[in-house]
C-alpha cells in the first residue's frame, strides 16, 4: 500500500481526490456483506418491508413528499 498522507491528499486536483473517493467507495461497496446490521435495524427494515407488501399503494414518492415538505412552509 502507497503511504500518502491527507494533507498530500487535498494537494491533489478535484479530479484526482474524486478518483481516490471513488476507490475508497468501491472498495467499501465490494466488502459490503462483512458490514452486518443491528438486530434492531433488521426487525425495522423487516417490519417496513412487510408493511409495504401489505399494502404498496400507501406509501409516496419521493417527488410528491418533497411537495409535500415545500408547501407545508
Amino acid at each position: 500500500m502507497n503511504n500518502i498522507s491527507v494533507t498530500e491528499i487535498l494537494e491533489l486536483s478535484v479530479t484526482e481526490r474524486l478518483r481516490i473517493v471513488e476507490d475508497i467507495w468501491n472498495s467499501i461497496a465490494a466488502d459490503s456483506d462483512k458490514l452486518g446490521i443491528s438486530d434492531e435495524l433488521r426487525g425495522e427494515l423487516d417490519r417496513r418491508m412487510k408493511s409495504y407488501e401489505a399494502d404498496p399503494g400507501a406509501g409516496v414518492s419521493w417527488e410528491q413528499l418533497g411537495d409535500r415538505l415545500m408547501n407545508s412552509r
